[in-house]
């Protein structure tokens, strides 16, 4: 690998064809890839590298084992809670994984298996080419945590999905299944869990060997649907980070830690 990619501590990262980087979350950790402040740092700041990365033609994105992306880690959680600085910091981190994907110029395809959730799930779904296992668990848990739903929840889900469908699951935090995301437009495959990585290799094989300018300057076009809701994204975002400083955080915090219902405040005063 470059040295580029050699202080990245939470993303490891191989070459299963010359032109083609994988990118794997959580590599070695304990449990199944959950974001901490580490990898959430490396997310937002590896698509420069990328991008800058003549080698590299087109790049997978997977988890290590059976999960995707579990979500944020709760110690990262309650600093951003606590700590006006942190919370400062990963909202930048949050607003560059998005846009820092969107504007690489290198076509992405996600390989998604098990639950994907969190910053793991914004690579997932604002890949090029998502995939997933007709099993796999995506769920965007933004409201069940106490926040609005940011990340890459607005700038998205309404243009896969349509807007009766992302509110449905973004309000609620229902599951949505691999083959059923498949159905309503939400992810671009889904396949057999055995055929996951097989198929991802074929599809960044192929954009890998193909022509790379019309690849590049066809994404970097259709890119600018995600840059129009630029705006809707940024708002999303703040407004996520403005509850954490509330009530309904605490308790979704609380609630995740204790594995029980949580028992939001019956009103709000917005």
């Amino acid at each position: 690998m470059p040295d580029r990619y050699a202080n990245y501590t939470r993303l490891s990262f191989d070459r299963p064809h010359p032109r083609v980087l994988r990118i794997t979350m959580g590599e070695g950790q304990e449990r199944p890839n959950p974001v901490d402040a580490v990898m959430h740092r490396e997310l937002g700041d590896v698509w420069r590298d990328i991008d800058a990365d003549q080698d590299v033609n087109a790049v997978i994105i997977t988890g290590a084992g059976r999960a995707f992306s579990a979500g944020g880690d709760f110690a990262m959680i309650e600093q951003i809670m606590a700590d006006f600085d942190a919370l400062a910091r990963v909202w930048k981190e949050a607003r560059d994984l998005v846009y820092n994907i969107i504007n690489c110029s290198k076509p992405v395809v996600s390989a998604m298996r098990g639950p994907a959730v969190g910053a793991g799930l914004v690579c997932g779904l604002l890949a090029d080419v998502s995939i997933a296992s007709k099993d796999a668990r995506i769920i965007d848990g933004h409201t069940r945590l106490g926040v609005a739903a940011g990340d890459h929840s607005v700038i998205v889900w309404p243009l896969l999905c349509g807007l009766a469908k992302a509110k449905y699951y973004l309000l609620l935090c229902d599951a949505v299944s691999g083959a059923e995301a498949e159905r309503i437009g939400l992810i671009s495959l889904a396949v057999d869990d055995a055929e996951l990585d097989a198929k991802a290799l074929e599809i960044a094989t192929r954009l890998a060997e193909g022509a790379q300018s019309a690849i590049r300057w066809t994404k970097y076009a259709l890119n600018n649907w995600l840059r129009m809701a630029g705006p809707s994204f940024d708002a999303s975002l703040a407004l996520e980070f403005m509850g954490f400083s509330g009530p309904e955080a605490n308790e979704g915090l609380a609630s995740h830690k204790e594995k029980r219902r949580p028992s939001f405040p019956p009103s709000s005063p917005v």
